[in-house]
């Protein structure tokens, strides 16, 4: 891999690892919200016992999350020097205003984990709730920088670079941030739902569990499915809003993601196969006819720009196409699963068999999955831009060499520190289980 290559592949790599945390950090507080606001309408003990131990599962995933956070912050400056000095000069407020809203999650997150035994019932509840704002306040902030590479105002610069008439706010709400923000809000607040549907589904599956454990894992795992619902729901519906914000501001990466090379109205969307760069079309794809004009325009006579509009040297990679679908039969498909096994729920009142607990178990690892190809697909298909239209990937990288041994050693760090969260995880939650605080809490309503 030449330098560029290497810088991208250990910057993706670093990011790829954070986001694990980062996304579960967003998702898991507003589970525990759930869970502390039934405990105190339904007077259940068992809620009491998800919500402590919802919060020990995040308070271990949030100190990995801090220091990966870290690094990423870090490499960003070391392999990325002449992206950051554009961003110190246009975009540095969200990155400033992000400690305020980390500060105010590490504050209430103390108050809530030592204090709780002492807080009156609504101050618990407000305690994790600034939590959750604060988690996802920061997610949103940080990610603030990634809709303004894509779609960057608030400046002007010359053909010598230089940066003048910054005006940070209307880099900070430029046209992408609010469907971006709305977007890593949805899937975060998705990913941990079906985290912890994963783990309830898995226990539910397990021979000998008894009728006490079972009923306090399905009560964990109605829950999870309610909000991984209606955020899988609310990011697919986001994603209708993305499709209209790229085919207004960034044509080349709607085009590379359904594989169109001519501009044409009555637009088909290309679901599977495999781009063909030399016939120019998508081989073994099943092609809905007029649907990539109605998403991008709400009309289906809207006219979609092709590739070919476009010189071949600021086409994205055209493996994207691959990456969108992945992310789009996901997160399909977890709508399927969540709103079926409610429906069942629903209709039949009774225990859930096997085959669809075993298909839930799979539901958490699915949307880690749509969330790490999502990031990679919208990365990607901004290239050769880390600035769209403004300055090129090759510009931007550092010229410092020994990145491929940095690559290989940050690799069997991720590989480490990633194993020693599992291990922590297993190793305190079967040291510690549940029917010992059931039996401590007495028996749910």
């Amino acid at each position: 891999m030449d330098q560029v290559q290497l810088a991208r592949s250990l910057f993706g790599s670093s990011m790829a690892f954070h986001i694990i945390f980062a996304t579960l950090g967003v998702g898991l507080p507003v589970m525990i919200i759930a869970a502390e606001v039934l405990f105190q309408v339904r007077k259940d003990a068992d809620y009491a016992t998800m919500a402590m131990r919802w919060t020990k599962a995040f308070a271990i995933l949030l100190g990995v999350a801090i220091p990966s956070g870290t690094i990423v912050g870090v490499m960003l400056a070391l392999l990325w020097p002449g992206f950051m000095e554009i961003v110190g000069q246009v975009i540095a407020l969200p990155f400033q205003i992000e400690i305020w809203a980390f500060f105010l999650e590490a504050l209430f997150m103390s108050i809530y984990v030592y204090a709780a035994d002492r807080l009156k019932p609504w101050m618990r509840i407000v305690s994790v709730v600034f939590v959750s704002i604060g988690a996802t306040g920061s997610a949103v902030l940080i990610t603030d920088a990634h809709a303004w590479m894509n779609t960057p105002r608030g400046f002007s610069i010359d053909a010598d670079g230089v940066i003048s008439n910054v005006d940070p706010w209307a880099a900070v709400f430029n046209p992408s941030f609010f469907v971006t923000a709305g977007h890593v809000a949805l899937s975060g607040f998705m990913t941990g739902a079906f985290a912890v549907a994963s783990v309830a589904a898995w226990k539910l599956m397990r021979r000998g569990v008894t009728p006490r454990e079972a009923s306090y894992h399905r009560k964990g795992l109605m829950i999870a499915l309610v909000i991984g619902a209606a955020a899988s729901l609310g990011t697919a519906l986001n994603g209708h809003s993305t499709a209209q914000m790229l085919h207004v501001h960034e044509p080349e990466k709607l085009a590379a993601a359904e594989g169109l090379f001519e501009t044409t109205a009555y637009a088909p969307l290309a679901i599977g196969g495999i781009v063909d760069e030399e016939t120019q079309s998508v081989k073994y794809g099943f092609h809905i006819p007029w649907a990539l004009s109605f998403l991008a325009g709400n009309s289906f006579k809207t006219v979609v720009r092709g590739l070919n509009e476009f010189p071949r040297e600021n086409w994205p990679p055209l493996f994207v196409h691959t990456l969108f679908n992945l992310m789009v039969v996901l997160g399909s498909l977890l709508i399927v699963m969540s709103f079926g096994a409610l429906v069942y729920w629903w209709r039949s009142r009774k225990p859930m068999p096997r085959w669809m607990l075993g298909a839930l178990v799979l539901s958490g690892p699915m949307a880690l999955v749509g969330i790490e190809t999502g990031w990679v697909f919208s990365c990607s298909a901004r290239q050769p831009w880390t600035i769209y239209h403004i300055q090129r990937t090759a510009d931007a990288a550092t010229s410092a060499g020994n990145l491929g041994k940095l690559f290989v050693l940050f690799l069997g760090l991720y590989a480490l520190l990633m194993a020693v969260t599992i291990l922590v995880l297993w190793f305190y939650f079967k040291r510690n289980p549940v029917s010992r605080e059931l039996s401590g809490m007495g028996r749910g309503a």
